[in-house]
C-alpha cells in the first residue's frame, strides 16, 4: 500500500513497500498519488538517523534494537553490534548495520523519522514499516 507521511513541518514523501517513491510538498506528492494513504504527524519530518554509539542498555537483543527505533535512528554501527544475538535482532527487524556513519538522506530506502520541538522521536519508518509511535 501506498502511503504518504507528512510533518506539519518538512515536507512529505511517498512510501511504497520499502522504498521512497516521491518527496515534496504534501500538494505535490498528493498530486503524484491519487488515492494514497496520507499518515500526518505533529513535528518535524526527515531521514532516519545512524544511532553512532554504543545500543541502549535493555534486557535483551530485541529491546536494545527496539530503543534504538524508538531515537529515529534505523542504522547502527557495527562495532557496536558485538554479539551474534544483537545482530540477528538488527537484521530481523531491517535495521541496517554500517561499517562507518554515513549522512542521512531521503531517497532510495525508506528510513523516516519525526521529530517534535524538543528533539523527541514521534514517529520512526523502517524499511517502509512504522516501527515506532509516540502514543
Amino acid at each position: 500500500m501506498l502511503t504518504i507521511h507528512t510533518a506539519d513541518k518538512g515536507g512529505a514523501v511517498a512510501v511504497e513497500g520499502a522504498r521512497i517513491a516521491g518527496v515534496g510538498t504534501l500538494a505535490e506528492v498528493q498530486e503524484r498519488f491519487p488515492g494514497a494513504r496520507v499518515r500526518s504527524w505533529p513535528g518535524v519530518l526527515g531521514p532516519a538517523r545512524v544511532h553512532e554509539g554504543p545500543l541502549p542498555d535493555a534486557p535483551s537483543p530485541r529491546e536494545r534494537i527496539h530503543a534504538v527505533l524508538k531515537m529515529g535512528a534505523t542504522a547502527v554501527l557495527a562495532e557496536h553490534v558485538d554479539s551474534p544475538e544483537l545482530r540477528s535482532a538488527a537484521e530481523r527487524n531491517d535495521v541496517v548495520i554500517l561499517a562507518a556513519p554515513r549522512p542521512a538522506v531521503l531517497s532510495g530506502r525508506a528510513d523516516l523519522a519525526v521529530f517534535d520541538e524538543a528533539g523527541t522521536c514521534i514517529a520512526t519508518v523502517c524499511a517502509g514499516r512504522l516501527v515506532h509511535r509516540r502514543r
